[in-house]
């Protein structure tokens, strides 16, 4: 447990099916979100933080491989009271209607 008034901070581990470095699994989570009006993949230096998601639908991402034990590791920040089941609900609705994700959600930091 962390002491924070909100939010989520997630770390995630997946066994790869086959060698992968670090650097080429990162190019492909920065390809697959580029256009992602929510979902940032981190420079390597930095570390996912609610406080930077904090009254937003956005998820910060980090992404990297333990090649020693070939294990994708994957570390995330949402805001649970801001990315949660409603704003979910819109982000679908818009893309069943053909409309922009972000309608009616909120895409920048308000902290």
């Amino acid at each position: 447990m962390a002491p924070i008034p909100r939010g989520i901070l997630a770390t995630v581990t997946a066994k790869l099916s086959k060698q992968m470095p670090s650097s080429d699994v990162r190019s492909r989570f920065i390809e697959f979100y580029e256009k992602s009006s929510f979902v940032s993949v981190l420079d390597q230096s930095l570390m996912p933080q609610t406080l930077e998601v904090l009254e937003t639908n956005n998820v910060q991402l980090q992404v990297a491989v333990d090649e020693h034990v070939n294990r994708l590791i994957v570390s995330c920040a949402i805001d649970n009271l801001d990315k949660g089941a409603a704003s979910q609900a819109i982000q679908n609705a818009n893309i069943m209607f053909g409309l922009p994700e972000e309608t009616g959600l909120s895409v920048g930091s308000l902290k």
